[in-house]
């Protein structure tokens, strides 16, 4: 082996010493924006999961940074890990269009029991009154949770219908999220704030604007449902 060939390989083991060092320094961080995700999403997806596929991302993020460019390893590689793990939830293709109507059918339920009784109703009830087995409600809910963990603007594609769906091709679609939500209250606009852009947990915002999470999570799927809503208006 001649010595431009033995420093070729001494260079290229010294460097991913050195990446693989950088991982290493941040895999505390990444544990903890997976376990912070996994505090919006169902018992059913495994936070170890997130944490894989974050980690599998951070290393292929270590062989193209340039420091040179980027001075904070973690402040280039955090947005891509987390869409990794978003790009993980969309890959479980939870929400059918046959399911879309359950989980409407159920959000609607959830409203009129809490509206009457200030909490929100058990499995049970939800099947007994939808004509549906117990396990398909679970299922639903949790589907339903993960979708909430998306984007706001991926939401609205996931439960759009058809025409909904075609004006949302023909439009800036975050610019009329933003038309739309203007004309919401303003307690309404910080709970979207604290959720979507502060990514707080709603046991967070429950503490922050001291109302129930019960009392969050329904504020949550109404304005979801109003934004649909004007969207079909549009």
């Amino acid at each position: 082996m001649d010595i431009k060939k033995k420093r070729l390989e001494e260079y290229r083991r010294v460097l991913k010493e050195q990446q693989d060092s950088m991982v290493m320094q941040f895999l505390p961080a990444l544990r903890a924006m997976a376990y912070r995700l996994k505090e919006r999403l169902p018992s059913s997806v495994d936070v170890n999961d997130l944490i894989s596929v974050g980690a599998e991302e951070m290393i292929k993020l270590s062989r193209r940074y340039d420091k040179e460019i980027n001075d904070s390893f973690w402040g280039y590689a955090k947005k891509r890990v987390y869409g990794s793990m978003l790009d993980f939830l969309r890959s479980l293709d939870v929400v059918s269009r046959s399911s879309r109507k359950l989980i409407k059918a159920i959000d609607s339920e959830i409203q009129a029991y809490f509206d009457e009784h200030g909490i929100e109703p058990d499995d049970e009830y939800l099947a007994h009154r939808l004509d549906e087995s117990i396990q398909k409600i679970k299922e639903a809910r949790a589907a339903s949770q993960i979708v909430y963990a998306l984007p706001l603007d991926e939401q609205l594609v996931v439960y759009a219908d058809k025409s909904t769906e075609e004006k949302i091709e023909k439009e800036d679609l975050i610019e009329h999220i933003k038309r739309v939500l203007s004309l919401f209250s303003q307690r309404e606009q910080i709970i979207v704030q604290l959720y979507y852009f502060e990514e707080l947990n709603l046991k967070e915002i429950s503490s922050i604007l001291r109302i129930s999470e019960s009392r969050i999570s329904q504020i949550h799927k109404r304005l979801i449902g109003k934004i649909r809503e004007r969207l079909c208006e549009a």
